[in-house]
């Protein structure tokens, strides 16, 4: 059973010690060197101290120690966490390049499917459970490897990643308390207060960037996560509950792939044209643009939750809703409507005549 006492203690240290602890490992990353500099493609216009994922590590660990869980997973899960974070602060202060860093994650992954963490079926609608036998190494190979990059790519303005991270990790520590998924729980519970303690020096203006460090290790951890609790819920729709509770960062990757594909370019090509950016591009201050997207990420959230509860009548009305937001995303994008935003467009000038309303009040 679930102690919301012990939750509670430890979310208030993983919370303090990411908070307390960024400190020194800011001026650590000055020290050796992990830093990121200005050019065309940032936004940011000084030198900025790079490694903070270290302090969300540390102060999710120490939430993991006060708590200690008994799971037959938890060593590889923290092997491969090990591993990632090593990788990401290889990356901050050398910047590595795709092979070396894809390198890491395989093996962060690789300790999970030793231990037997693995998607091992998925349930479809109509169809019911489906093993997918050979094929289950191959499927969380690519969802760790993925999610872990889909982070990492969202990872563009103050605050972002840790927000939208954080705000997954709300839908599903929910999850995880409705289905007793313990280990689930305790893991979200640490992330949350880490994340949180962290943020406080991460939102705009940013004095300290998670890094790959933070970035891989939270894409990484949210994978294991929906493993550990939605993947083993056999549920009718629960393949999909990861996917919208993770939608933001997965589609803007999706997106980030169409639209270099379109334009013949190299998938891996860095660009600044992430949904982020073109929130930037259409108008709106470095901040509202984030706490947009951290809006969008919470009716995401909220709709996974329901969807993971709900009729399949009510799941029907789900759907519609979620169809209207993937357009917006894809608007954001600029991969639909030959770039055109009406959506994006409505909203605006709706923000604009109630911003009125108030300086008038």
């Amino acid at each position: 059973m679930l102690n919301f006492l012990d939750l509670g203690i430890a979310f208030t240290i993983a919370l303090l010690s990411s908070l307390v602890l960024t400190y020194p490992i800011k001026k650590l990353a000055n020290m050796i060197g992990a830093v990121d500099f200005p050019n065309d493609r940032k936004l940011h216009k000084k030198v900025t101290p790079r490694l903070g994922g270290l302090a969300i590590f540390l102060g999710s660990l120490l939430g993991v120690l006060y708590l200690q869980p008994h799971d037959e997973h938890l060593l590889e899960i923290i092997c491969g966490a090990i591993v990632i974070v090593i990788t990401g602060a290889l990356d901050d202060r050398f910047t590595l390049r795709p092979i070396p860093k894809l390198t890491g994650q395989l093996i962060a992954t690789s300790f999970l499917i030793s231990g037997g963490l693995i998607i091992e079926r998925v349930t479809l609608p109509f169809i019911g459970q489906v093993e997918l036998g050979f094929f289950s190494v191959l499927v969380t190979v690519l969802w760790v490897v993925g999610i872990t990059n889909a982070i990492n790519l969202i990872d563009g303005l103050d605050g972002l990643a840790t927000g939208v991270s954080t705000i997954a990790l709300i839908s599903l520590f929910i999850m995880a308390i409705i289905d007793t998924r313990i280990l689930a729980a305790y893991f979200c519970i640490v992330l949350i207060g880490a994340n949180l303690g962290f943020l406080y020096h991460n939102f705009y203006p940013a004095k300290i960037y998670m890094g790959d460090t933070g970035s891989n290790f939270l894409g990484y951890m949210i994978a294991v996560i929906s493993i550990l609790g939605l993947f083993k819920n056999i549920a009718l729709f629960s393949f999909i509950i990861p996917i919208i509770v993770l939608a933001v960062p997965i589609f803007d990757t999706l997106f980030a792939i169409l639209r270099r594909s379109i334009n013949k370019q190299n998938i891996m090509t860095a660009d600044n044209k992430h949904i982020h950016y073109q929130l930037l591009s259409a108008g709106y201050s470095h901040r509202k643009s984030v706490l947009i997207l951290y809006c969008i990420s919470a009716i995401f959230g909220t709709l996974a939750i329901i969807f993971s509860e709900a009729s399949i009548t009510a799941n029907l009305f789900v759907i519609f809703v979620l169809l209207i937001l993937l357009h917006i995303l894809a608007e954001m994008a600029g991969i639909v409507l030959g770039g055109k935003r009406p959506v994006m467009d409505f909203f605006k000038k709706l923000f604009k005549r109630i911003g009125q309303k108030q300086e008038q009040h």
